[in-house]
């Protein structure tokens, strides 16, 4: 991504209405923050030189106009039936099926992966985490719990299976999110401070991931063998997926960790087993990725060695001592 001064002043306009949104006290104005976040996401994602991303802006567009046009008939069905307060399932249901389509969640996710394979990585960052919060805050205003329990099982199912016949790093990004998505309606559903320490978690692993990939210039995992990496920047992408993946030693088992005590304290012990049994789904096609980095020693196929520059790389080694480290701060908040 080019930094010129057009991309700049959209990317701020993207904060702006975000802000809008979730500062609003009507419908109206949720609805105007996430107009504005459309049309400033659009140019960002837009390049003339690049067909996949002239397609996935048009995508893009199509979807999140749909999701806006059923979000502006679900409040105005709010308005005119509901002149009480009590609430209304069929129109819950529809405000939060909005919002989950804008999100990319299951089952409303199949633009999700096929637009992320036409985006950059900086532009895929700011699509699996910045464009997360305004739905998830507003579906915390209006939820249907009962109904979204559903789509929280049907988003970690999908994700899981979905992800295994995947080659593209993008799209496993992708149903990665989808895969965290569940996790974050779950901690929305508990509390938001939860949501907000999982969404920074969340946030700051996968820009982890998207900076490397960024830098190695990788996009398929056969990438990953047919380039002779440095084993530093292996092992750092090793600790940085398993994080992201949640496995226990690591940072990202933590507000995992919190979810899965308040769900079996709740006795949901069928949709904490769902949960931790798809993350050993979602865990394996992460360790396939690290299994072609590693193991794959074909000399002949090696064919560019790959360096990072020194700050790069000790950013990326900070990160990773922040990985590992964190889990053991983590367990003091339960001892």
């Amino acid at each position: 991504m080019y930094f010129n001064s057009n991309k700049m002043f959209f990317l701020f306009i993207l904060f702006f209405s975000t802000m809008i949104s979730i500062s609003s006290n009507s419908w109206f104005g949720c609805w105007i923050g996430l107009e504005i976040n459309l049309l400033s996401f659009i140019p960002l994602i837009s390049n003339l030189s690049n067909l996949l991303s002239s397609e996935a802006s048009l995508k893009y567009f199509l979807i999140q106009s749909i999701a806006s046009i059923n979000f502006l008939f679900s409040i105005l069905l709010k308005m005119i039936f509901m002149k009480s307060f009590e609430t209304n399932n069929l129109i819950s249901m529809m405000i939060n099926s909005t919002m989950l389509m804008k999100m990319g969640s299951a089952p409303f996710h199949f633009w999700y992966p096929n637009i992320i394979e036409g985006l950059s990585w900086f532009n895929n960052f700011i699509l699996m985490t910045w464009q997360k919060i305004t739905p998830m805050i507003l579906l915390s205003y209006f939820m249907n719990k009962n109904f979204l329990m559903v789509m929280m099982m049907i988003n970690i199912i999908v994700s899981a299976f979905s992800g295994l016949n995947q080659t593209s790093l993008r799209k496993l990004m992708a149903f990665s999110s989808i895969n965290n998505l569940s996790w974050m309606m779950m901690s929305m559903m508990i509390s938001e401070n939860l949501w907000l320490l999982y969404f920074l978690m969340y946030s700051f692993l996968i820009s982890i991931m998207c900076f490397m990939f960024y830098n190695l210039n990788m996009f398929f995992i056969n990438q990953l063998f047919i380039n002779n990496m440095n084993y530093i920047i292996k092992i750092n992408l090793m600790i940085n997926f398993l994080s992201l993946g949640g496995l226990p030693p690591f940072i990202g088992f933590f507000p995992k960790w919190i979810i899965i005590n308040f769900l079996i304290l709740n006795n949901l012990y069928i949709l904490s087993f769902i949960f931790i049994l798809m993350s050993l789904i979602i865990l394996f096609f992460y360790i396939r990725i690290l299994y072609s980095s590693f193991m794959f020693n074909y000399m002949k196929l090696k064919w560019f060695k790959i360096n990072m520059k020194n700050n790069l790389l000790m950013i990326i080694n900070f990160t990773s001592m922040i990985s590992i480290t964190g889990m053991i701060l983590s367990t003091f908040f339960f001892i």
